[in-house]
Parts: structure tokens; sequence; C-alpha cells
């Protein structure tokens, strides 16, 4: 299975969520959706900065990630930011691969 990296910033409903439902909560409701797609959380932690919440899931694809991805953010409650994380044998099995390819301006 393939691994994600969100990173969600909450609106003031979002975190109003938090604060009366508790992080603990919110935790459980996270992996729920991600166990909806076939997945599982891996780690999720609040942080402070431009993002509120960062989680790691394990998802059977893209298709799973976008859903995930998609319904968080049309709840209105925070938005998403998705990255794909590879592995290194996925980093070298892309370096491993024949590509033909011309920079601009060669």
């Amino acid at each position: 299975m393939a691994h994600y990296l969100f990173r969600a910033h909450y609106s003031q409903a979002g975190i109003q969520g938090v604060l009366k439902d508790g992080a603990a909560s919110r935790l459980k409701a996270v992996a729920e959706l991600a166990a909806s797609v076939g997945g599982r959380v891996e780690t999720a932690y609040w942080s402070f900065g431009d993002d509120d919440f960062i989680l790691i899931a394990e998802l059977p694809g893209n298709a799973a990630a976008a859903a995930v991805a998609t319904r968080v953010s049309a709840s209105g409650a925070a938005g998403i930011t998705t990255t794909v994380l590879l592995t290194a044998a996925e980093v070298d099995e892309a370096r491993g691969m024949g590509v033909t390819y011309r920079p601009p301006g060669a």
C-alpha cells in the first residue's frame, strides 16, 4: 500500500470541533475515515504554525487518498494538503527507469 502525508489547517468550525470533542475523539474519527477506504493511520500529530494537524496514512492508492482529502475539505472543517510518500525502493525503481527528456533550451 502507498503512504501519504496529509497536512491540515483547521477552519474556525474545525478547531471548535476539536475543542468540543477532544483530540482523542477526532483522531478516532480520522482513523475510521482511513479504515473506511481500506487504509490505516500510521501516525498523527497536532502542530503549531501553518499546519494544525499532520497525519501519515497507509492507503490503497491515489483514489483512496483523494477520497479522504476531498471529504475532509468538503466538510469545511479543514483545508488539506496531500503529499505522496515514496520508499527508498520506489525511488531506486524510478532511478532505474529509462526516460526520454529534453531540458528547456537544450
